[in-house]
């Protein structure tokens, strides 16, 4: 029996963004829309300089984008390494003590639920394959996927690329318009934004779109209003 094809199932469709790439494109917008507003908006209620909130807000995403991408690469790497460590020592120990490690797996394959009988010629079937030994040991002994081919870089790229296109959301209103107009548009555009990214999730998520879209954008923010009541904080200090 073949099982039918169903759209609504995630894992039936084939699509290309990962859940770690899913993680870094969601963080990289949010963030960077998140960041940019706050920092713009209570610079530019502070100031009432439109040259000042512009350039202030350029510095906050070129530097913080390539802050994060940097972070993302070095944190991914980290990982990285030290699964490929993780699993260069049970490769060493697969090799010096095959019959200890079976006698594990199968203890696993038991404590999983496996009946005795079938666990013990699970075990012997894949003791006899070093791929196959490697694999099983290494996802239920190390929580490890050894074929993963996430690549730091590649989360980098595209953390630095989202970063910018979010931290672009709250900026474009300050280069069409007057200030005084610009900060309540740059503030509803970010706001439309988030709630617009919230609905984006729904699509590997299957959640209902309107809570989604409001949990993101009440969530997050909250950044725009620390960043207003600090910038008129400011402002009054300096009257």
């Amino acid at each position: 029996m073949v099982i039918p094809h169903n759209p609504n199932y995630i894992h039936h469709t084939q699509g290309k963004i990962s859940s770690a790439l899913l993680r870094e494109i969601v963080f990289g917008l949010e963030d960077g829309m998140v960041s940019t507003l706050g920092a713009v908006t209570g610079i530019a209620t502070a100031t009432n300089s439109q040259f000042t909130t512009l350039l202030s807000g350029f510095v906050v995403v070129s530097v913080e984008s390539i802050s994060m991408a940097v972070g993302s690469y070095l944190s991914n790497k980290s990982e990285k390494d030290t699964d490929d460590r993780k699993l260069h020592e049970e490769r060493e120990e697969l090799r010096q003590f095959p019959e200890d490690e079976r006698e594990e797996l199968f203890g696993m394959y038991v404590e999983d639920g496996w009946p005795k009988n079938i666990a013990k010629e699970m075990a012997e079937v894949a003791s006899k394959d070093k791929h196959l030994f490697l694999k099983e040991m290494a996802y239920r002994e190390l929580e490890i996927i050894p074929d993963n081919d996430d690549k730091p870089v590649k989360k980098g790229a595209v953390m630095f690329l989202s970063y910018v296109i979010g931290g672009a959301v709250p900026l474009i209103p300050y280069i069409l318009l007057p200030i005084h107009d610009a900060i309540p548009v740059s503030i509803a555009f970010t706001l439309l934004g988030l709630f617009l990214l919230g609905i984006f999730t729904t699509k590997f998520t299957k959640r209902k779109w309107w809570k989604a879209g409001l949990e993101m954008t009440a969530l997050a923010s909250l950044a725009a209003l620390i960043g207003y009541f600090v910038g008129q904080l400011v402002d009054g200090l300096m009257k």
